[in-house]
């Protein structure tokens, strides 16, 4: 249905015109929305799979790969949370860009990135995923530079692609190991081969790598570049450049989630490799740490969320270096839906400002936009884990585990996630109160002069914060329930890993923990800023506090050292051996080489040139005396 729709707008958008286009793109979104919930259903009520095989799609020697398309538990949650987000995201996009002369183009973007998730997640081999997985790199390409005519839009699509090549390039490094030792590339026959291939190594200049360890390894990798993970991160704020609907998109359900859903596609993998698993639950954690502390100072509202998305996808990513695949899941669709409401929601609030994103140039709007104060409300406590609310459910759950882990990972895990939640509500009540609260900050007339936007921005954000309260509270026992087995063989748990029995019997200052550092932090920012302020503006004028305001702004200066010490070093690098090589070497022993040799070889031999008849003949007694003692000594 989303490929139908991306042709809509690609093949006939001059047919259809900017108001069929939108309408016929939105109405087969929400026809797949359809039928994800139906395969849902029937996967919960027959508790089966579904293999769909279409053709063969390679055939080369040994290596057949055949596109057909696999459907299990963990698509099938994935497929319904996509299309949901996908459906809100079309409806929601066909009135805030309904001025904008290329929306044919951008509702076809938006339908061709829903069609390259759903390929991702329906693949039934690893080399059918990578098509996804690259289709949905080439369309958000695309969404972030759709409006091309930006340098800044042109810069951070830039930006995504390259950073993305990283982790692709050792996804497909991944690939190409698997079928190495595996001889195929089909899930079912990889993950039920790994138990006989755990003694086996790859060898790489003369060092032994355990074959599976290698494997995930280059997985994790090129998970850390789709879901933005510490040091693969830096592409994910500037992605919101594109259009309000694009972040919305990217961030909640679709492009981001993809690693996290690879990683629990390929538990058989990753359970076999307990080492590979401590480093996931370090950088997961360590990600949701940086990228909430990051989040405290920026004054970009869509920087804010964002940055709010990358913390959360380290809780995704280090519940999966736990072992918890199902609980990464369960936060990833909860997160889905809240996280949808807050980029859509402050879209609305942009589209309401004539386009303002500066949160100091807010406030005062708890009464013009009551709606999506209510809404944004909803989104902010949702994500902070406020009790009973999506969050609330998945996210404790995860700390939970972490402290049971009783390692030095898992505590290591559990103080950084503290930190994290208490800085994720410190920055969501910031900006509630910045935006809302506050006293009014902005140009005059565009304070007076926003309004709530039409049904066709305001339904959906309705129907995301009913889910955003409801979601957690209605699947949990499904997801992550005692004696649930909705996941049947879609993930794999080795027994001496699953936590989840352990924080049943976990200390009660340790469950409550994560809500009191939440809470904390949520009511230290109004009380900062609604009674405080001029203490508060005192503290900004010491050096100490300006030191670490400008690390914390800056983004921990990832960007500066990344362009200063790593790309200007390889640029001059690379400038130095050209000019080496090319001017140097090249020319040396080519052109000018070999020209200047002859002009100094001609110019020797013009010495011989005298006009004198004694110096030829000494020339030539030194020629026959050299002739004749090869002739007598050498025997020739």
């Amino acid at each position: 249905m989303p490929f139908f729709g991306f042709l809509s707008g690609s093949l006939f958008g001059k047919f259809f015109g900017n108001t069929w286009v939108p309408f016929i793109a939105s109405l087969l979104v929400v026809q797949s929305i359809i039928l994800s919930v139906i395969t849902l259903g029937s996967l919960i009520y027959f508790e089966t799979t579904y293999t769909l095989d279409i053709a063969t799609w390679i055939s080369v020697d040994n290596l057949e790969v055949r596109w057909s398309f696999y459907v299990d538990s963990l698509a099938a949650i994935m497929l319904v949370v996509v299309t949901s987000i996908s459906s809100c995201v079309h409806v929601y996009s066909t009135e805030y860009m309904k001025n904008d002369p290329h929306l044919s183009r951008f509702m076809s973007y938006l339908s061709l990135f829903t069609f390259f998730m759903l390929i991702l997640i329906t693949a039934n081999n690893f080399l059918q995923m990578f098509v996804g997985w690259e289709g949905v790199g080439v369309s958000s390409y695309l969404l972030i530079n759709f409006w091309f005519t930006r340098v800044q839009a042109n810069k951070a699509a830039i930006k995504a692609m390259l950073l993305n090549r990283v982790g692709d390039f050792c996804l497909l490094l991944a690939i190409f190991v698997i079928y190495f030792l595996f001889n195929s590339l089909d899930y079912d026959i990889v993950f039920t081969l790994v138990p006989l291939v755990l003694d086996n190594y790859i060898i790489i200049g003369g060092i032994h790598f355990p074959a599976i360890d290698l494997i995930c390894f280059l997985l994790f990798i090129g998970a850390m570049g789709k879901s933005a993970q510490l040091g693969l991160h830096t592409w994910l704020p500037d992605a919101m450049e594109g259009p309000t609907p694009v972040s919305a998109l990217i961030h909640a359900a679709t492009m981001v989630t993809a690693g996290v859903f690879l990683i629990a596609r390929c538990s058989y993998l990753f359970e076999f490799s307990p080492a590979v698993l401590n480093f996931i639950t370090i950088i997961g954690s360590s990600t949701a740490f940086f990228a909430a502390t990051t989040g405290l100072f920026q004054n970009d509202i869509k920087k804010v969320i964002a940055y709010s998305t990358c913390s959360q996808l380290g809780y995704m990513i280090f519940a999966c270096g736990l072992s918890s695949y199902d609980v990464a899941i369960f936060h990833l669709s909860n997160h889905a839906f809240f996280k949808a409401l807050l980029f859509l929601g402050a879209g609305s609030i942009i589209h309401s400002l004539s386009d303002e994103q500066d949160l100091r140039r807010m406030g005062g709007l708890k009464k013009i936009l009551p709606f999506t104060y209510a809404v944004m409300t909803v989104g902010s406590l949702a994500l902070i884990g406020f009790p009973f609310l999506a969050g609330f459910y998945s996210k404790d759950v995860i700390l939970e585990l972490s402290i049971s882990k009783s390692s030095i990972e898992g505590h290591f895990a559990f103080f950084l996630g503290i930190l994290a939640a208490f800085c994720t509500a410190f920055y969501s009540a910031r900006l509630l109160f910045l935006v809302f609260l506050s006293n009014p900050n902005g140009n005059k007339n565009v304070i007076l002069n926003a309004h709530e936007n039409p049904i066709e921005m305001t339904f959906p954000l309705f129907l995301l914060s009913l889910f955003s309260i409801f979601i957690g509270y209605f699947s949990k026992d499904m997801l992550i329930g005692f004696g649930s087995d909705f996941w049947v063989s879609s993930i794999f748990i080795n027994p001496s890993n699953y936590l989840l029995a352990d924080i049943e019997f976990l200390a009660t200052p340790y469950k409550i923990m994560p809500l009191i550092f939440t809470l904390l932090g949520f009511f230290l920012a109004f009380y900062i800023y609604n009674s405080q302020m001029v203490a508060y503006l005192q503290l900004k004028k010491t050096a100490i506090y300006k030191h670490f305001y400008n690390f914390l702004n800056k983004k921990w200066f990832f960007d500066r050292v990344y362009v200063q010490y790593l790309t200007q070093k390889i640029i001059n690098t690379s400038t130095d051996i050209y000019i080496e090589i090319d001017r140097g070497l090249l020319e040396k022993w080519g052109p000018s080489g070999i020209t200047n040799s002859l002009l100094r070889f001609t110019k020797y031999l013009s010495k011989f040139q005298s006009g004198q008849i004694i110096d030829y003949l000494y020339f030539w007694c030194i020629v026959t005396v050299l002739i004749g003692y090869i002739i007598l000594f050498l025997d020739i």
